[in-house]
């Protein structure tokens, strides 16, 4: 009878905690977590944080108080992770992830970028700080919620932002792109005729002529295909050697339309052969 009785009591106890699991709320957090991600050149930059609302509070020196540090976001410490090395308003920051205070004042902030990436307020230790910067904050159309933004980035140079009510604070993320790239080209160089190949593109873009050229002629020397014909046919052009760069964009359109993989700048090479044309040939016609 007592085995019974146990039994029966087990089975009520576990009902009641099934029930108790499944009758458990899931509701909108005030704050909700965030995060941007954003590759600038080379580095990913990215930022984890909470986003809480104005929801008609006064916020500056109120909900935020003047003159402390604060975790710029809410619930845990607001975190930024650099894939590489970067240089913030002149400061060198090594790759890694750290933890983003800021304090506001009536006339300007400091923002702080500190080694410990999980430390609250509570926690913040300043002999920590990678960095302090002061900046003048910037007024904006309102923004309910507090939101973080990468803008205005290129290959090198980004700028990450804060917003929230009516108050915008930037700071500027250098990243060493090109030393990054020449690097990864050098170590790349013993590859195929494309590893040769877009390192010349990519010296192409940077305007270094010469140096994309010699990278051209490698990989023509590794396997002559259309595509760096065609790269080496730019190239010249730049260089002012029309005459040259028509000759192997003849050569990318003839080795262009035999490939079974694609021919994906024909529209482009075969207006530069009509334009790179000599004079003489185009009277023939």
């Amino acid at each position: 009878m007592k085995k019974v009785f146990l039994k029966n009591a087990l089975i009520i106890l576990s009902a009641f905690q099934i029930t108790n699991v499944s009758a458990q709320l899931v509701l909108p957090q005030p704050s909700p977590k965030a995060s941007v991600l954003q590759t600038v050149g080379l580095t990913d930059i990215t930022i984890d944080y909470s986003s809480p609302g104005v929801k008609s509070r006064n916020i500056w020196g109120d909900v935020v108080p003047f003159d402390k540090v604060w975790r710029a976001g809410a619930n845990t410490a607001t975190k930024i992770t650099f894939s590489k090395d970067v240089t913030i308003e002149g400061t060198i920051v090594p790759k890694g992830s750290y933890s983003v205070f800021m304090i506001p004042t009536k006339t300007d902030w400091t923002i702080i970028i500190n080694k410990n990436a999980t430390a609250s307020v509570d926690e913040y230790k300043q002999d920590l700080d990678v960095l302090r910067l002061i900046t003048k904050p910037s007024t904006i159309n309102n923004r309910e919620r507090l939101a973080y933004m990468v803008t205005d980035f290129s290959e090198e140079l980004a700028t990450i932002s804060m917003e929230w009510e009516k108050v915008k604070v930037s700071f500027k993320v250098t990243c060493e792109t090109n030393k990054q790239a020449v690097e990864n080209i050098d170590k790349a160089i013993g590859g195929t005729w494309s590893t040769y190949n877009n390192a010349a593109r990519y010296y192409f873009d940077k305007k270094d002529f010469d140096k994309a050229l010699t990278y051209a002629n490698q990989s023509i020397s590794l396997s002559e295909q259309w595509f760096n014909n065609w790269v080496k046919a730019q190239i010249l052009d730049a260089k002012g050697l029309k005459a040259d760069a028509y000759k192997h964009a003849v050569k990318a359109k003839e080795l262009g339309d035999k490939n079974v993989q694609g021919f994906f700048y024909k529209t482009q090479v075969e207006k530069a052969i009509d334009e790179w044309k000599p004079a003489d040939t185009k009277k023939k016609k």
